[in-house]
């Protein structure tokens, strides 16, 4: 089930109704509602992968028990590393083993040696690469003594499993989510307002900007050759819009249906594309991955302490392995190891922490340098999607290249020679524009609707026109780019 459809438009008021009018009094009873829901919501997809997160959600609780059960060092290693290969070799399983495979076979072949592999026709389980971390967090922790193991299997069940960020995160950690899953609920009308703002502007990023960028997108990319320079930056700025606007889009909707059940989940995006420099965006680009990588990747391998070289080698592990973990493609490792070299300068000058506060803090407008600073940033970002979105390595330069070749400066006969919409275009960049400005003037509060100083009548004035322009442009399903990860 996915969120822009219909089914979860009845799905939804049916579990809030049953969470706070039937199983209000009792804890025990909301859990077991929301793991139910929960499996409902996902097995919808495909029911078959279920077992996969029953399978995490029992290891994982009778690790974390066993870990927190004993001080002997060797056996609460021993847990840990079962906890650590199992969820890592089922991922690796679903998700790389035909990668591995196909790599092998082309490795040995420009070797000069024959080989041909077998490969599997495997399903990739939706948002498995979210609940393996989330799990495989929660062990790390316990192990390292810093969260007490759970003993209430519904808190630690529903905490898994919990459908608004099942699928595409954010990425929960533990002691942070599951104390919530023990906490007596009462209904915040103030909460649950704004949680419909929130979601109602995550609708507005996903299905109003991602889904009207994507058939561009897609005929851009298509076949670089075909278009002209300024049509490949347009593709370039469409497909940076669409990936915001799709998994912040999802994230919005994620934070905003937790909050109509009384359910705090982490930020994951702070209107990344007002960063000033690379090391500020990956702060506020999918911040529970990148913190995520942060705590159980760089500082484990020692972080910017060290000399050069490993601070050069700890960015770029955690940046390749960010890309890796994203999919099966040479190109998401490249894409990964473009960013870790955005990265580097300001890691070996110390300037990374240098933008750590909101941009133009205390006026209307950016300063000249600002801007030029958030102009910059934003172009290198988009390079980087290019191979992000590409289908190889090879595809990718081909599109800059032929981006930057300037063989020919006209937009709009492309367009036709493409089967385009013009006025479609037209549209999708005026949205753009209303995007951009009132995430601007919102850019210190948490979404683009959570505070809007307007007499009452025209603030419910914006909100239907937000409402009538999202069912307007309310079409055909399509899943969120991130669920193929």
């Amino acid at each position: 089930m996915i969120f822009n459809s219909l089914e979860y438009f009845l799905f939804l008021p049916i579990v809030f109704v049953l969470f706070w009018f039937v199983c209000q009094k009792s804890i025990k009873w909301q859990n077991v509602l929301l793991i139910l829901s929960s499996y409902f919501f996902y097995g919808w997809w495909d029911w078959r992968f279920l077992g996969l997160i029953v399978l995490s959600s029992v290891l994982d609780y009778t690790l974390g028990v066993q870990i927190d059960s004993t001080d002997n060092k060797k056996k609460r290693k021993g847990f840990l590393w079962v906890s650590i290969l199992v969820n890592l070799g089922i991922l690796a399983f679903f998700k790389y083993f035909n990668f591995f495979v196909d790599s092998t076979e082309i490795m040995l072949n420009n070797l000069g040696m024959q080989a041909d592999f077998f490969t599997l026709n495997i399903l990739l389980p939706v948002g498995i690469s979210f609940y393996t971390f989330q799990t495989l967090s929660y062990t790390i922790d316990v192990y390292k003594k810093e969260i007490k193991a759970s003993h209430d299997p519904l808190a630690f069940f529903a905490y898994v499993a919990f459908f608004p960020q099942l699928v595409a995160g954010p990425i929960e950690r533990a002691k942070n989510f599951i104390p919530q899953f023990s906490k007596e609920k009462k209904f915040n009308y103030n909460d649950a307002v704004d949680g419909c703002r929130q979601m109602l502007w995550g609708f507005f990023k996903k299905v109003v900007i991602a889904d009207s960028c994507s058939p561009f997108v897609d005929q851009i990319f298509a076949d670089p050759s075909t278009c002209s320079s300024p049509l490949l930056m347009v593709g370039a700025v469409l497909f940076a819009f669409q990936i915001y606007g799709d998994f912040s889009g999802y994230t919005d909707i994620a934070l905003g249906t937790a909050r109509l059940f009384g359910f705090n989940l982490m930020r994951n995006f702070a209107y990344p594309y007002f960063s000033r420099d690379i090391a500020e965006f990956w702060r506020r680009w999918h911040i529970s991955l990148s913190s995520w990588f942060k705590d159980y990747l760089y500082f484990p391998l020692g972080g910017s302490r060290g000399s050069q070289a490993l601070k050069v080698r700890n960015t770029f592990a955690i940046f390749l392995v960010s890309g890796f973990w994203h999919g099966a493609n040479w190109t998401f490792i490249f894409w990964g190891g473009l960013n870790a070299l955005y990265f580097l300068p300001s890691l070996l000058m110390k300037t990374n922490r240098r933008n750590v506060g909101t941009v133009a803090e205390n006026t209307m407008l950016p300063s000249f340098r600002e801007f030029y600073q958030i102009i910059i940033t934003f172009f290198l970002t988009c390079i980087a999607w290019i191979f992000f979105r590409a289908t190889s390595i090879t595809h990718g330069f081909n599109y800059i290249i032929e981006m930057f070749s300037f063989k020919s400066i006209s937009l709009m006969s492309y367009f036709k020679k493409l089967s385009l919409n013009v006025n479609d275009f037209y549209i999708l960049i005026f949205f753009i524009a209303v995007l951009i400005v009132v995430e601007w003037i919102q850019r210190k509060y948490q979404h683009g609707l959570e505070r809007l100083n307007f007499p009452a009548p025209l603030r419910w004035f914006v909100y239907f026109l937000v409402t009538i322009v999202v069912l307007y442009h309310f079409g055909e399903e399509s899943e969120f780019i991130y669920f193929q990860f």
